[in-house]
């Protein structure tokens, strides 16, 4: 396609935060030929529309299909000249997109974004590889570290379609940081399929701690939150640097999926109950006030009642400050899915994942009560209605709570400042503050 400059492209971004750094990383891209880019727009109404997709579980599959659907019936009306699909589903499922859905222009892998760029008529700029236009907020960045997994988890497809664990190099991403920085970034939200494996494919050893360190310590960065660590072979020496370094949040986001023995041996973890409970404690034990955020997976093949009731009681033993459920999706080339069969019914899933859910919203409850009275360091994110939204350092965009600053106490803050903010009230999942 010829002439794009002074044309418009539509991107969406469906998935998770890594999706979208690959987007801003292709935005930057198109940018650098003069092309006008609307990212996840209400109203798509560009001539070209790109959409990144997901494809890691069924309902992220089904949401992927419906949005492509949308804009094929937008170009069949006339109101789109080219469509294009890349991301994790085209990556994993190319060959039976392109057969199903033969009104796409082409079908893209998640990381081929040089064809795509020339595809489109512009020129992919090796200069602008690791620049990237940001589609958050100014003052925040999802940071990515590394992509693909080493990991063989039997539900997960992400292997399937990232590859194996490749670090990027600590020097690039100090470079990146930086960057960011000077662009008005003040918090990194660090992201990767697995935190706890960097750097071991570069330098033949964990590097997770001299990382998050090295990033704290930029000038003008003054929060750095991690995310999806793994608690097989956790780099322990990151906690001291969580607990000691003032700009690393006292946050840590790492997923569990299960706690009974059986389910840990089926779901191919390489860890077992006591010593995710030993684990557990000894975070809480070095990192005084950590909030740690996981997420349970209810209804794999084998699930019995006792094993779920064990995740109950581990979800009431830890209480976790922030926890996500969803229930099994069995993929295809998956070991699960090679192996076992699905054999607990969807409707028991999502029961499941309604109880632990109900015990969560309790325990949120009775940790944000403790909360009132207290002073927080509050970033604002934005303005909603009456209200100032930001969040704490245990929080993280999109997923966690807020804390809600009424306009008529305090009328003049700024997006992406700081304050200091007294918790006055809570809800289950927010807190509400008044600046001091």
């Amino acid at each position: 396609m010829s002439g794009v400059k002074g044309k418009k492209i539509d991107v969406v971004t469906l998935g998770c935060s890594k999706n979208l750094v690959d987007s801003e990383f292709l935005i930057r891209q198109f940018k650098a030929n003069n092309i006008q880019v609307t990212h996840d727009s209400e109203n798509p109404d560009g001539e070209i529309a790109v959409i990144n997709t997901c494809g890691f579980i069924g309902d992220a599959k089904d949401e992927s299909i419906e949005t492509i659907l949308e804009f094929v019936e937008a170009k069949k009306r006339g109101d789109l000249k080219a469509l294009y699909v890349m991301g994790c589903l085209s990556e994993r499922y190319m060959s039976e997109l392109g057969h199903e859905l033969p009104e796409v222009d082409k079908f893209f892998g998640k990381f081929d974004w040089q064809n795509l760029v020339s595809e489109v008529g512009a020129t992919y700029r090796r200069d602008l590889m690791n620049e990237r236009s940001l589609t958050t907020p100014n003052h925040y960045a999802y940071f990515k570290i590394s992509e693909g997994c080493n990991r063989t988890c039997s539900y997960c497809a992400i292997p399937i379609i990232t590859g194996k664990h490749k670090s990027r190099s600590m020097d690039e991403l100090f470079d990146e940081a930086k960057r960011l920085r000077d662009n008005g970034v003040r918090e990194l939200q660090v992201i990767a399929q697995d935190l706890s494996y960097y750097g071991y494919d570069l330098y033949k050893e964990y590097k997770l701690p001299q990382l998050i360190e090295g990033l704290a310590n930029i000038d003008g960065i003054d929060w750095v939150r991690l995310h999806y660590a793994y608690p097989t072979g956790f780099p322990m020496d990151v906690l001291k640097v969580i607990n000691e370094h003032p700009h690393v949040c006292k946050y840590l986001d790492i997923a569990l999926q299960h706690i009974s023995d059986n389910m840990l041996v089926k779901m191919r973890r390489g860890i077992r109950k006591n010593q995710t409970y030993r684990l557990l404690e000894e975070m809480r034990k070095q990192v005084p006030g950590i909030h740690l955020r996981t997420t349970m997976i209810t209804g794999h093949p084998g699930e019995t009642e006792q094993d779920f009731k064990e995740m109950e009681q581990f979800v009431r033993d830890i209480r976790f400050e922030r926890l996500g459920v969803f229930g099994y999706s069995h993929e295809e080339d998956t070991y699960a899915y090679k192996t076992y069969e699905d054999d607990v019914p969807q409707e028991v899933k999502e029961e499941r994942a309604e109880r632990i859910m109900d015990i969560q919203k309790g325990i949120s409850a009775e940790l944000n009560q403790e909360k009132i009275g207290q002073f927080q360091k509050v970033i604002i994110d934005r303005e909603e209605d009456e209200f100032f939204v930001g969040r704490t350092e245990f929080d993280s965009p999109e997923v966690d709570q807020e804390v809600l600053i009424h306009k008529e106490n305090n009328p003049n803050l700024t997006i992406g400042e700081f304050y200091n903010v007294e918790v006055t009230d809570a809800e289950d999942y927010d807190l509400f503050g008044v600046v001091k």
